[in-house]
């Protein structure tokens, strides 16, 4: 992912890492006859998985560890994958790219039928090629970034940064019914700028109205006044502003409100962890777009993955925990339709197109490997963030 995607209990190792970015994808039927002969033989099935466990973004891959591991614990406990215990064989990237490439290469020399990750994107996009040359399925979790250029084995769990553009778009003129956006991104940054593009682009086609597009030279300045003016007196009902946790949080929102900006305030998932500063209720009519809420009440999946992960880490779930416990079971959905003699290549042909429904929604893969799914929306209320809705793909 691009590694942006922060989380309370992570939020002060993300920004060293936030620049990171990259993801990954695939799509149609592959045969090859020339590819690796590893298949799922034997009374067990082993899962390859390339995390970062140190570093500075050791708290992401850790909590992705704990999902990997709940998940494959639960389904030992119903009889494992086509009567077949699972077993993880893990390696620590490191955060590096040359680690996980080495690591990958480790796994997919030995009898791994599948790989869960890497954690963030500039390690993906290492391993991208070497899932092709291997032919191995490779899911990356968190990998959020339109640019990697991908394997036609590797696939990814998570969006991609210009769909949630795309979903913010949706929800400004559905649900809170705008007819003006603003946007303020900053362009030296891929993410803040991609996200931001898709949004006023698919603002347009949803027929709002663009009033204003104001930017910054980077993502992590500290003074947006002049812009937020300008953005003022646009006339704007909403700014779209895709920065980080740790911009937005402390100076694009309060500085929006000091200027008289009275209107909505939306991001994207770097929203997560958003750094407060003053009265909290300069935060309220602010929205965000993530993968996962515990407090989505109406979804059975996520109140069970909630307990069951409780009970074995006493401790709460984080969003990257949510997408490595749904990438082990896109896994074991596509294990099992495989056929019990597997091979690699049937495991990959499995996942291009499957239709999964997971804790961090439901979606069908599309042909470049990356998942058409539902996107949750928060609402920050007194200061902290509370579920809204769920944006369901069209």
């Amino acid at each position: 992912m691009n590694v942006k995607f922060s989380t309370k209990f992570v939020a002060a190792s993300a920004a060293a890492v936030m620049a990171l970015s990259l993801a990954g994808c695939s799509g149609g039927s592959m045969d090859d006859s020339s590819s690796s002969s590893a298949k799922a033989s034997g009374d067990s099935i082993t899962i390859g998985t390339v995390t970062t466990n140190s570093g500075t973004a050791a708290a992401y891959g850790e909590a992705e560890v704990k999902g990997f591991e709940l998940a494959v614990s639960e389904i030992n406990a119903k009889g494992g994958i086509n009567g077949k215990k699972v077993k993880l064989e893990s390696m620590d990237d490191k955060g590096d790219a040359t680690e996980a490439s080495n690591a990958y290469n480790k796994l997919a020399g030995n009898n791994v039928l599948a790989v869960a990750g890497p954690t963030i994107s500039a390690t993906t996009a290492a391993v991208a090629p070497l899932a092709d040359q291997s032919k191995l399925v490779t899911i990356a979790p968190a990998a959020t970034s339109d640019s990697i250029e991908t394997g036609n084995y590797l696939f990814r769990t998570c969006f991609k940064d210009s769909y949630q553009g795309e979903v913010a778009a949706r929800f400004a003129a559905e649900n809170l019914k705008v007819k003006k956006v603003a946007v303020l991104y900053g362009t030296g940054d891929p993410y803040s700028s991609g996200v931001g593009e898709a949004f006023a682009k698919a603002a347009e086609k949803l027929g709002l109205e663009v009033v204003d597009k104001e930017s910054s030279s980077s993502a992590d300045d500290t003074e947006y006044s002049a812009q937020l003016q300008k953005i003022q007196a646009s006339g704007a009902e909403l700014l779209y502003a895709p920065y980080y946790y740790s911009v937005a949080g402390p100076y694009i929102i309060p500085q929006a409100r000091s200027v008289g900006f009275e209107g909505y305030v939306m991001g994207p998932d770097g929203y997560d962890g958003l750094k407060l500063t003053g009265d909290k209720s300069q935060y309220n009519k602010t929205y965000y777009t993530t993968h996962y809420s515990a407090d989505d009440n109406t979804n059975t999946k996520v109140q069970d993955f909630i307990k069951s992960y409780k009970s074995k880490n006493n401790a709460e779930p984080n969003t990257f925990a949510a997408l490595g416990y749904d990438t082990i079971y896109m896994i074991k959905q596509a294990i099992e339709k495989a056929g019990e003699n597997a091979t690699r290549e049937d495991v990959r042909n499995a996942v291009a197109g499957m239709t999964f429904d997971g804790v961090t929604g439901k979606f069908t893969m599309d042909k470049s490997g990356s998942p058409t799914k539902s996107v949750t929306v928060l609402e920050m209320k007194d200061g902290k963030p509370v579920y809204n809705t769920t944006v369901q793909p069209k």
